[in-house]
C-alpha cells in the first residue's frame, strides 16, 4: 500500500528493489504489525541486515493510516529508524478533531510531508522532519564546500539549508507555507482539513442513498472509492461476468466526462478489485452542490450502459 517512490528510493540509494521488503495489509490497506514483525525476522535469517521501516500515514489510494504506534514497538525492539510518509495524510495533524488519524507520529525518527497536498500551498511545497539534533542532515549531506557554505558568518550557520540537502540552487519552497500559514492562521488551516473531511463525508452518505451506486469501503479520510452500477447490471448475479463488465464501466464513464469536459475523476483496479472511482475531496472552494453533482453526472453519462 506504500507510494511507489519507496522502490524507487531503494534503487536510487543503491540498495537495490530485491532488497525492499513488503509488509502485508489488511483489507482497509493498513500494515499488519505481526506481518512486519516476521518480515524483520524473515530478512535476519536471509543474512540481510534490516535498518529502517517505512510506515504510511494516508495511503494514495484507500487513504489508510498505519497504526504507528505498534510499528514503533516493534522498531524500538529491533533498533530499526522508523520513517513515517505522512506526505498525504500528514496535515491531518494541525486539525484537533482528526489529528487522531496520527496517534504515534511523535515516536518517528523521520516524516514526510506535503502541505501541497491537503493544505494546497503552491506546488511543489515538502517537508522531511527530522528527530535528530545532532546535524545528521549535515553529516549526510555536506560536502564542506568552504566558498558556498562558510562557518564563520555573523549569524548562526545552523539556518543554511544548502549544505544539508542533495540539491544546492533550489527554490524557497518553505516560503509558500510559512506565507500560506501566515495569511490564513493556524485557525484557518485547521478549518481547511475540517471542511474537506466534512464534505468527503457528506459524499459518502449521499453515495450509500442513491441506488447504483457502491462504497468499496468506508473512508476514514479524504479517499472516498466506489463503483457506480449502470442500469445494465443491476439486476446480474454476483459472479466473474457481472464483475468482468462493471471493470470496464468506469474507463468508459471517464472518457466520456473527459470529451465532454464537465469534471475529472481518477480510476482504478486495487488488490484484486475491477475499476472503481476514487474522489479525493480536498479544495475549500468544493461544496456540497459540487458533490450532488459528481454523481449526477455520472448517472447521466452512464444512463445508457
Amino acid at each position: 500500500q506504500c507510494h511507489y517512490s519507496m522502490k524507487k528510493a531503494a534503487s536510487f540509494l543503491g540498495i537495490g528493489t530485491e532488497n525492499v521488503y513488503f509488509i502485508k495489509t489488511d483489507e482497509r490497506g493498513k500494515m499488519i504489525p505481526e506481518e512486519l514483525e516476521k518480515q524483520v525476522q524473515r530478512a535476519r535469517k536471509e543474512g540481510s541486515a534490516p535498518f529502517l521501516v517505512c510506515a504510511t500515514a494516508g495511503t494514495t489510494v484507500l487513504g489508510a493510516f498505519d497504526p504507528l504506534d505498534k510499528i514503533a514497538d516493534i522498531c524500538e525492539k529491533h533498533g530499526l529508524w522508523l520513517h513515517v510518509d505522512a506526505s498525504w495524510g500528514g496535515s491531518a495533524l494541525i486539525s484537533r478533531k482528526h489529528c487522531r488519524l496520527l496517534h504515534g507520529i511523535h515516536r518517528a525518527d523521520s516524516v514526510a510531508w506535503n502541505p501541497h497536498k491537503m493544505l494546497l500551498a503552491g506546488i511543489q511545497c515538502c517537508a522531511l522532519l527530522v528527530k535528530d539534533n545532532s546535524g545528521l542532515l549535515k553529516k549526510c549531506y555536506s560536502a564542506e564546500a568552504a566558498y558556498l557554505f562558510q562557518q564563520d558568518k555573523f549569524y548562526d550557520v545552523s539556518y543554511d539549508t544548502g549544505d544539508k540537502s542533495i540539491q544546492c540552487s533550489r527554490r524557497p519552497d518553505a516560503f509558500k507555507f510559512w506565507l500560506m500559514w501566515k495569511a490564513l492562521g493556524t485557525t484557518g488551516l485547521e478549518e481547511r482539513v475540517n471542511r474537506a473531511l466534512a464534505l468527503a463525508r457528506y459524499l459518502v452518505e449521499e453515495i450509500k442513498k442513491r441506488e447504483g451506486f457502491w462504497l468499496l469501503l468506508e473512508p476514514e479520510y479524504a479517499n472516498i472509492c466506489f463503483w457506480y452500477i449502470p442500469p445494465s447490471l443491476r439486476k446480474m448475479e454476483d459472479g466473474p461476468e457481472f464483475w468482468q463488465k462493471l471493470h470496464q464501466v468506469a474507463p468508459i464513464i471517464k472518457e466520456r466526462m473527459m470529451k465532454k469536459g464537465s469534471m475529472m475523476l481518477g480510476y482504478q483496479p486495487h488488490r484484486g478489485k475491477v475499476n472503481f472511482f476514487r474522489q479525493v475531496v480536498i479544495s475549500p472552494q468544493v461544496s456540497r452542490e459540487d458533490m450532488d453533482f459528481l454523481l449526477d453526472e455520472i448517472e447521466l453519462l452512464a444512463k445508457d450502459l
